[in-house]
């Protein structure tokens, strides 16, 4: 599949899966994140092609979609997915949350998302 409908296909369900947690909906929400980490595993699996793809979402304009897109491109892109991350750590929230907590996972060692 085209990188770039991967990347699409990861923005609109990441967003989605946000959407339905923020509404209760914990069902639909697995659903589109089974949706969003089908297209990254397929990205990912492109190499460093489908890697500068996903990074085209480090500026999209929902947080949540960026926070996502950033916590697999820590390794990849260290310098500007830390960046994304901490700007949203900084907030307060579900998804600052979830950023703050990918960084401090990654500050231990622990972040596994895309290993080399």
């Amino acid at each position: 599949m085209n990188p770039k409908v991967l990347v699409e296909v990861f923005a609109e369900h990441a967003a989605a899966q946000s959407d339905a947690i923020f509404r209760g909906d914990a069902k639909t929400g697995n659903k589109h994140a089974r949706r969003y980490l089908n297209a990254v595993d397929k990205l990912l699996s492109l190499g460093d092609t489908g890697r500068d793809a996903l990074a085209s979402l480090l500026t999209h304009p929902r947080m949540d979609v960026r926070v996502k897109a950033a916590a697999y491109l820590l390794r990849y892109r260290t310098a500007e997915a830390r960046a994304v991350l901490e700007e949203a750590a900084r907030s307060e929230g579900l998804i600052p949350f979830i950023a703050s907590e990918v960084l401090k996972n990654w500050e231990q060692g622990t972040w596994a998302l895309d290993p080399e």
